[in-house]
């Protein structure tokens, strides 16, 4: 399995009036932690894009609330992979408050598209490959 994770403090302007993070913050951290999966596993998403001529279309998202995460709070947001990806890569989300309370946990599952037609392809070797060491060791 492949886990990554970052944090950050609750920002103001992702409150809503009580000071609890509004529900649709919980996405874009998500894509914070799924930024810094890729990064560490050697695939940072502008070198895939200029690279290996992919872009990574979110083809479904998944999201439970479990715990409001608040203003002062510093939020840990984490991605895994378990699975080599095909023609779709699964990502499990979490997000966790400093206490270690899951606040927000979810499932992103990306595609791959060929930047240039636009059209669906299969996970590029370079890429696959990447998941591979890190997947197996």
């Amino acid at each position: 399995m492949i886990r990554s994770e970052t944090s950050f403090p609750v920002r103001y302007y992702e409150t809503d009036q009580m000071g609890i993070v509004h529900h649709s913050n919980y996405i874009r951290y998500f894509e914070c932690a799924r930024t810094v999966l890729l990064v560490d596993c050697g695939c940072p998403i502008e070198t895939c894009e200029k690279e290996d001529g992919v872009t990574f279309p979110i083809v479904s998202l998944e999201c439970r609330f479990r715990y409001p995460a608040k203003m002062g709070d510093v939020v840990t947001a984490v991605a895994t992979v378990e699975t080599l990806p095909t023609a779709r890569l699964q990502i499990g989300q979490a997000v966790y408050n400093q206490d270690g309370v899951l606040c927000a946990e979810g499932k992103v599952v990306l595609g791959f598209l060929d930047k240039r037609t636009g059209r669906p392809v299969r996970c590029p070797e370079r890429i696959l490959r990447c998941f591979e060491e890190h997947i197996n060791g």
